[in-house]
This record gives structure tokens, sequence and C-alpha cells, in this order.
């Protein structure tokens, strides 16, 4: 079907929602809109699967392996679905779905087996993991596979069984996932529902659900928990970030202006962890304002699917006016289009790729989370200055640091106040490492063992040893 949208929300067509191509502004499929009340079945379901799910570890093991295989199997149906929704280059999209099979295949080996506790005391203490019941999870448009699967496999892994609802602008690959995940476990061990709110709101709420596990804004972080905390389920929140980038007075622009570019703009920009304002020492700023200007500049936008687009569009109406919004904002108080600067005269959500420079501190393109291919740069003068600036939203989730002298810059992150500091490189994480913000950027922590634990439960056994004679 084809339905021009004018303002690019998914509509209604007899039970189902229109999905929206970004790169053309127009639908060309459609997703089941469930309703609230379907999902006391889908969770009773999910109950009654968890049942038998929990207690065979080896089993699990081998259903996770062999749904990793099936993952990588299905590469060449889900990457071109995944780049039609969601916007992002083709090879991205192969990227996010290998990404995707790692993950079912770490979490699948690792071991939550009892932990004994030496404590001195003549008691045999052991803790034993149990896993919680069925789990929820609530996943954005930017990344739906590798952040679905940041979530069941861990809560697969564990022994949880879940129910997963995608974002309504990105269900369709994430339907295609669970479908090829789920030929390799029992029934009902991973559910994926797709609609519209209610939806969500019902599903982090739902009395039946253990722990609730969302990635996307803040407002609706807040009120998953809110929701959740109706029946004390444990919420995991993961809720954006306005990274900051600080270059010393010894980085070498040209060696580093292709990654940080690209640790900027890549999936249009469209990343948590993306770098999000650059700070540049006074004497460099020039230099470093048109090092990165010039990368805009030639950046090749278009559609996804187009073998040489380097950069796709925004994914959905509302952001791209989002980042149309906080650009004009930006040049209202006073700065400056080193490159971009406004939207594409093409079809679908184009938005040339822009630097901004001479931005006051406290425009909105600064302070505030614009997930989008803009890119403020700021100068400064001093270090005690800039790691002020830095640390000064409400923001927290990550940020990196950039020089010569490796040591000094260690110095300078570790004065950051975020989850994760990165020096010479940005946003790239390993699947051992935990992935957590502070302030407003999230509550628990995801990846590595802590986000295995993260879906277990301790309990505890204490066996008292025989008196020896």
């Amino acid at each position: 079907m084809a339905a021009r949208l004018p303002c690019g929300a998914p509509g209604t067509h007899g039970g189902h929602f229109v999905v929206i191509d970004p790169a053309t502004g127009e639908g060309f499929d459609a997703a089941p809109d469930r309703q609230p009340d379907e999902l006391d079945a889908v969770v009773d379901r999910a109950r009654t699967a968890w049942h038998g799910w929990r207690d065979d570890p080896v089993a699990r093991r081998t259903a996770l392996l062999a749904a990793a295989d099936a993952v990588e199997a299905a590469g060449a149906d889900l990457a071109p679905l995944l780049t039609r929704e969601q916007g992002k280059p083709l090879a991205e999209s192969h990227a996010e779905v290998a990404r995707t099979a790692a993950r079912l295949r770490y979490f699948a080996e690792m071991d939550h087996g009892p932990q004994r506790i030496a404590d001195g005391r003549p008691v045999r203490s052991e803790i034993r993991w149990r896993p919680l019941g069925p789990v929820a999870a609530i996943v954005p448009w930017n990344f739906p596979l590798q952040l679905a699967s940041a979530k069941f496999a861990p809560a697969l892994a564990a022994g949880n069984t879940m129910v997963l609802k995608p974002s309504p602008y990105t269900p369709l690959a994430t339907r295609l996932l669970g479908s090829v995940v789920s030929t390799a476990l029992p029934e009902d061990v991973l559910t994926i529902v797709t609609g519209r709110e209610p939806l969500g709101a019902r599903l982090a709420s739902h009395p039946g659900i253990r722990h609730v596990t969302f990635t996307g804004s803040i407002p609706t972080g807040r009120a998953v928990a809110e929701g959740a905390a109706a029946s004390l389920a444990r919420v995991t929140l993961e809720l954006g970030g306005n990274d900051a980038a600080i270059l010393l007075e010894d980085v070498d622009v040209e060696g580093i202006a292709d990654r940080l570019f690209w640790a900027a703009f890549r999936n249009c920009g469209q990343v948590c962890m993306a770098v999000k304002r650059v700070y540049a020492p006074v004497r460099l700023y020039s230099e470093v304002v048109e090092a990165l200007a010039q990368r805009a500049k030639t950046a090749v936008v278009g559609p996804g699917l187009d073998p040489g687009s380097q950069l796709g569009p925004v994914n959905n109406a509302p952001q791209l006016a989002r980042v149309e919004r906080y650009t004009n904002q930006a040049l209202a108080d006073g700065a400056r289009v080193a490159a971009g600067g406004c939207r594409l005269d093409r079809p679908g959500y184009f938005f040339a790729p822009t630097i901004l420079a001479d931005v006051p501190a406290g425009s909105p393109v600064v302070t505030e989370e614009q997930f989008g291919p803009v890119l403020p740069v700021l100068p400064y003068g001093s270090l005690d200055e800039v790691v002020e600036a830095a640390n000064s939203t409400a923001f927290g989730l990550g940020g990196s640091v950039w020089g010569t002298d490796l040591d000094r810059a260690e110095t300078v992150a570790d004065r950051l106040e975020c989850g994760t500091a990165w020096i010479n490189h940005h946003a790239e994480l390993s699947l051992a490492q935990p992935f957590a913000g502070i302030k407003e950027s999230g509550v628990g922590v995801a990846g590595g063992p802590w986000g295995l634990y993260g879906n277990l439960r301790p309990f505890v056994v204490h066996r008292q040893e025989e008196a020896r004679p």
C-alpha cells in the first residue's frame, strides 16, 4: 500500500497501522495494531512457557545458539527490511544483524551457576540465581534489532520469558526477527507485540511482568517507571544522552576529524551515545569547524538502499521537525551555519548534515539531545571551563577526550560525569562491558554479566555444617 501521511505518523488500516519508508515519506507496509486488552493473554502464555524454560539451562544454551545461527541465515531478509523502515544504509543494517547474532551467542555461553559465600562462619552459604519470570521490553526506532537483542538475549539466557514491543515506526524487522529467533525456541518464550499507545504503557504496568527494560526518551522513561511501580517490577531505563567531545590543545585535528565526524553522524546522528557537542580550544576552533564542515558537505546523503549512500534520512516526521526546530532556534540565538542547516529538497525525511558554529551555550541544540544530523561546535578557554560545560547538562551517558598526550587525556576523561568515557574514539562498546548512564540518562545497567544479573534474583541457601568431634 502507499498512503501519503502528511505528518509521517503511522496511520490505521483495518486493524493494522501503516509503516512509513523515511526515504520516501510514504507508507509501504503495515503491522498489527495490538490492543492493550490483548496483553493479559500474552503475559499468561509467557508465564506458562516460563515454567519449562527456566528449568533447563542446557536446553536454553542450545536454543539460543541455534537462534543466533538462524539470525545470521536470515540476514539477507532482515537487513533490507530494516533499512526500508528505519532509513540507515544497508551496510549498517547488515552490521546490526551481525551484532544481534553475536549478542545471542555471548549470553548463551555465559554461566550463572551457584556461588559460595566464604565468610568464616561454620555455615555453608550459597547464592543460587533465579530468573524473575515474564519480563517486558520496549524498544526504540534507531537500532530496533540491536536493542531488541540487548534486552531479550540476557533475559532469555537468565531463564526468563519476554514480551517485547518495538516502536511503531520500526515494527516490521523486529517482527521478522522475533519469528526467526522463535524457530529455535519453545512457544511463547519470546513474543513480539506491535501497536501504538497505550499498548506500551499497559505492558509496562502489567501486574504479570516482573522486569521492564526500556530505551527511549526521558519523559517516556519516567512514565514507564511510574507504571512498573504499581506492581513493584524492576526497571532498567536507558534514556539517551548529550555526549560531549573535548578536543585538547595537542590534538591532531586532521588526524581525528573523520573519526570525530562519524562518531556524531553515524545513523544520521540517531544514536543515544553519539557525539552531540564538540568543544575545541580557542586556538584550534576555526580549524575544527572547517574540518568537520568539509566532511559534512561531502557526505553522500540518500536512501539507505542506494549503495553509495553514507547517510540516510531521519527516521520519522516528528523527529525531522525536532531537528529543524533546534537548528532554527540556534540560528535565532546567533549561531552560524558552517555546513547544511536545512531540509533537503527531495521526498522523504532528509536533513543536510549540519555543523553549527558560534552557538550560545544555552541554546537547546547544546543543552538538549537533538538526535539528528546536527552538531554544534563550541570554543573554550581552559580545561576547568570545558569540563564544567561538558558536565553542565542533565544527561550523563558518555563523553570523550581527544588529544596526543594520552595520560593527560585520561586525566580529563576521569573528570567527566557520565557512564562511559572514551579517549580518541567514541561510542564503541564491547558486548562484555557494562553500559549505563547517570543523572537523567538512565537507571540500571545493561551489557556484559551486569546485564545478565539484572535479569536474575539471588536466592540464598544457608546450611549448617555438621559439628566435628
